[in-house]
């Protein structure tokens, strides 16, 4: 026996596979992955719809993990609850049973041609969807020749007495053959690798499906550990999100290994004629779905169970559009005086992130980098929801020249305030460089880098101030600040390029340095934008 073609060929077919499967996912976020995210947010309103939205968003993108990953970032958002979470989580895991179905079609022989057609879209056309489409493709092959080379790969070990030994065994003690898959799936990191696997052994013969099926269910609980690693340093919302995963597959694998008899008979009727592979496709579909009509009545439950096993304050951030009422747009004038409104609550987070990025670089806190980055997040949606109401509002062709005038200046307005959110972020990815890397400032520099950032904030809650009560002496004094500010960032650069002289810095803190100033300078910059549109209205109004 040629241990070594064995071995190469099960883990090349190993990584083929798995290569196709990441392939064609990211083919298909690529082409739908934007949209995901909105169909997630909008329409999980009750927990069916939630499950629903859940399959049909793991089903185009082929991704349970990117499912739930959305679904964890809406809920840090505040833009989904938790309840609203299990939902989609239960969902996503219906949902990837999708993939082990597409392995059940033995599709093997014609694998090299469906990569060749792939090939075809990807590299003899331009336009972009038609790339994504001949990446989806390319991986659809590419999975069925990994599955091809591990079989081809595995097909000997029937003849060895040791391996049939070892499968006859695990037909024989369900629970070793659930931790068998558990494990197994530890060590992959990839529950739909597993159960690949798992289908073309059992297609080789060298595994009955009685004996199968204990080592599905524990393909499914060892996925939830990868969901659990995940989880480590990361938020109490998403240590949560992983238990519901754990709690799901965990009771689910108890109560199918307590009904395996009942459990093959079912399949065997339901995959009457099909070949075996398809046969765990069908027990992998019927374990999910069943599990989700189990635990849909009970989600309130799961969340109270989850929140009290996983004690901890929860830093919610109401994110959720509150004055932009649809309903108003009739009356063109109340709808925009609720989108000032809204404008102004944008402008606050704008605020806060940048005083969250820079104090994550003065107190290297991950999770006040975290949460600056949360917001941000926030901003950009929020401004995305205030534009489409100004655009509808503006449709509604119901305000006056004047109202027109300066509701044209609002809308310059959202984009100054979204950029002060991006320039905190950035100020966040330079510290987290600060971080990886290990630079440290000198002492001389950390100081005026604090006096910068103390002026770029009164900076921006005089001009937020000024907007929110028509203020023009507020907004003369935002030009005063931004003046200094440029001034500060002049001499401090030119403090910086005498510390360097000096050797007192590292080029690569000279850099974050330069770099934070600029972007405390550029919020000045649009700081002035918001001082210049209050004095401009103040003229008006004199006139």
């Amino acid at each position: 026996m040629d241990w070594q073609d064995i071995i190469f060929k099960f883990v090349g077919g190993l990584g083929l596979f798995l290569f196709g499967i990441k392939y064609m996912s990211d083919g298909l976020q690529k082409s739908a992955g934007d949209k995901m995210r909105g169909l997630l947010e909008k329409y999980t309103s009750n927990p069916i719809l939630g499950l629903l939205v859940g399959v049909g968003v793991t089903v185009l993108i082929q991704s349970s993990s990117g499912t739930t990953v959305m679904a964890i970032g809406l809920v840090n958002a505040g833009l989904m609850t938790l309840r609203q979470a299990i939902g989609v989580i239960i969902g996503a895991n219906i949902g990837t049973t999708m993939t082990a179905f597409i392995v059940g079609i033995k599709i093997d022989d014609y694998a090299l041609p469906i990569i060749a057609v792939g090939a075809i879209f990807l590299f003899f056309f331009s336009k972009k969807k038609l790339q994504y489409i001949g990446q989806v493709i390319f991986g659809f092959g590419t999975l069925f020749l990994g599955l091809s080379t591990m079989g081809s790969g595995v097909k000997p070990l029937s003849s060895l007495p040791a391996f049939t030994d070892f499968m006859i065994q695990l037909q024989d003690q369900p629970v070793l053959a659930l931790l068998v898959g558990t494990v197994f799936t530890l060590i992959v990191q990839s529950s739909s690798a597993t159960i690949g696997i798992l289908q073309t052994i059992a297609d080789e013969g060298m595994i009955s499906l009685m004996g199968a099926l204990p080592i599905l269910f524990g393909d499914n609980i060892g996925t939830t550990i990868t969901a659990v690693l995940a989880s480590i340093g990361a938020t109490v919302v998403a240590k949560r999100t992983a238990l519901v995963h754990v709690i799901f597959n965990v009771v689910g694998s108890i109560i199918f290994m307590l009904l395996l008899p009942l459990v093959h008979s079912v399949v065997l009727w339901l995959g009457e004629g099909v070949n075996i592979r398809m046969q765990i496709a069908y027990a992998h579909g019927m374990f999910n779905t069943t599990n989700a009509l189990l635990f849909l009545p009970f989600i309130p439950v799961l969340a109270w169970i989850v929140t009290k096993v996983i004690p901890g304050k929860v830093q919610e951030i109401e994110f959720k559009a509150i004055y932009l009422d649809e309903r108003l747009l009739a009356t063109p004038a109340v709808a925009f005086g609720q989108a000032q409104h809204e404008i102004l609550r944008m402008g606050q987070f704008a605020r806060e992130t940048l005083n969250d990025s820079t104090n994550f670089f003065f107190s290297r806190d991950a999770k006040v980098g975290e949460l600056a980055l949360q917001k941000e997040a926030l901003i950009n949606e929020l401004n995305r929801k205030i534009t489409d109401y100004m655009v509808k509002i503006n449709q509604q062709n119901g305000l006056s020249e004047g109202q027109s005038e300066k509701a044209s200046g609002w809308f310059q307005l959202i984009n100054d305030i979204e950029r002060i959110g991006d320039h905190a972020e950035n100020i966040v990815e330079l510290s987290e460089f600060s971080i990886n890397k290990k630079v440290d400032l000198s002492k001389e520099a950390g100081a005026e880098l604090k006096e910068m950032t103390i002026l770029a904030d009164k900076t921006v809650e005089k001009a937020l101030f000024s907007l929110e009560h028509n203020d023009a002496q507020a907004a003369q004094e935002v030009l005063d600040y931004e003046r200094e500010l440029d001034e500060m960032e002049k001499k401090f650069r030119k403090n910086h390029i005498h510390r360097l002289n000096q050797n007192q810095c590292s080029g690569s803190s000279g850099a974050v340095y330069l770099d934070i100033l600029s972007n405390l300078e550029r919020v000045g910059d649009h700081s002035k934008n918001i001082a210049q549109f209050v004095i401009h209205e103040e003229e008006l109004l004199k006139k």
